[in-house]
């Protein structure tokens, strides 16, 4: 899904991030995606890449799985041989789960890339889903990518005939940010920029800025995305308590300014549960922007072993003393946030990440 405001997050930003660093190495590329929030003609760039949208269409209102596009279907069937790969970053969603079986009844060499959004699941659509089209999917796949070990073991358990060995881990990567924040600055402010979702956890920030607002009487707690149903629920919180103006969600930003968002901040904090990667880790790193994440973020070992952040236990309490200790201390903050920027050149670019995958395209084209 594209949208003028980038909700669909880390998934998009991936796969943009992705080819914008193919096309810079030579390659031909194009993005294919649903798209709405658009008035007039689609664009045909966004960020910097082609691309090829068609109108959404949502069988759910406040959940991506639900979105549709037929028009993009009808597209494929009839040009969908042009390419050599493809590169679906896929969901149990109805537009890159029935694009991808397209394209392999086509005979097109496919890559899946999951993101974590396929691990067993309870809900009583996966099973019949899973069945029909996910394993299917996996079968005729050329690759499978998953971020980290977790998530390998996890599309394991969802198609038993997987195996570690059919699933190549490839690392997110991000272009080193060309803006850089002074989280050492006074007045610090303490971000949470992510979708506006029960699993990042909104209102455990909220809460905890409420804790820590009478502590720091010049801070200021600002969250930044879409509503994806906790929006009444954070508003409620901050009529009782939002610090006399102090914490407060500004809506979403488009992509292309999150990154100067970031550099006004001093701490950047992610406070969701089973972050399988997070994308606006890295982001912020890049950017100099000390992080904070929970101990089970696919991310939590680098932060830790980088020394670009701090990690947090899954309750409020330990959310607040870890930001309470860097809003205690500027010089934690600049040292932490260059630390984070260091990583993300040594370990994260995007260079090396397209590199990977041009290899392996090459490998599933020949």
């Amino acid at each position: 899904m594209v949208d003028p405001h980038g909700s669909l997050g880390g998934p998009l930003r991936v796969s943009c991030n992705q080819l914008s660093e193919l096309k810079e190495q030579g390659h031909d590329v194009l993005l294919l995606a649903a798209a709405e929030g658009y008035r007039g003609d689609m664009p045909d760039e966004y960020c910097g890449i082609p691309v090829k949208l068609f109108p959404a269409r949502r069988l759910m209102r406040e959940s991506f799985a639900g979105v549709t596009s037929p028009q993009l279907f009808l597209w494929l069937a009839k040009h969908g041989r042009s390419f050599d790969v493809a590169h679906i970053h896929m969901a149990r969603d109805l537009v890159t789960l029935p694009a991808a079986r397209l394209l392999q009844t086509l005979r097109v060499p496919t890559v899946l890339q999951t993101h974590g959004m396929i691990d067993p699941s309870s809900q009583k659509l996966a099973k019949p889903l899973d069945a029909f089209m996910t394993r299917p999917a996996f079968n005729a796949a050329k690759k499978i990518l998953a971020l980290t070990n977790a998530e390998t073991e996890d599309l394991c358990a969802v198609d038993s005939r997987l195996t570690s060995d059919s699933v190549e881990v490839v690392r997110n990567g991000v272009p080193m940010a060309p803006v850089r924040a002074r989280p050492e600055r006074p007045s610090p402010d303490v971000l949470f920029l992510a979708r506006v979702q029960e699993r990042k956890r909104p209102l455990v920030f909220v809460e905890a800025a409420q804790r820590l607002a009478p502590r720091h009487p010049d801070a200021t707690f600002t969250l930044v995305g879409p509503d994806e149903g906790e929006g009444d629920a954070v508003r409620a919180r901050l009529r009782s308590d939002d610090a006399a103006g102090r914490i407060r969600w500004v809506g979403s930003l488009p992509a292309h300014q999150t990154l100067d968002r970031m550099a006004e901040s001093a701490v950047y904090v992610l406070p969701s549960r089973n972050e399988p990667f997070g994308m606006t880790v890295l982001e912020a790193m890049s950017a100099g922007l000390p992080v904070v994440v929970i101990e089970d973020c696919g991310l939590a070992h680098e932060v830790r072993s980088s020394g670009g952040g701090l990690v947090a236990g899954y309750g409020p309490d330990e959310l607040v003393d870890v930001i309470d200790r860097l809003l205690d201390s500027p010089e934690d903050r600049r040292r932490m946030g260059a630390a984070g920027r260091a990583f993300v050149a040594d370990h994260a670019t995007m260079e090396r990440i397209a590199q990977q995958l041009a290899h392996l395209y090459e490998g599933v084209a020949a």
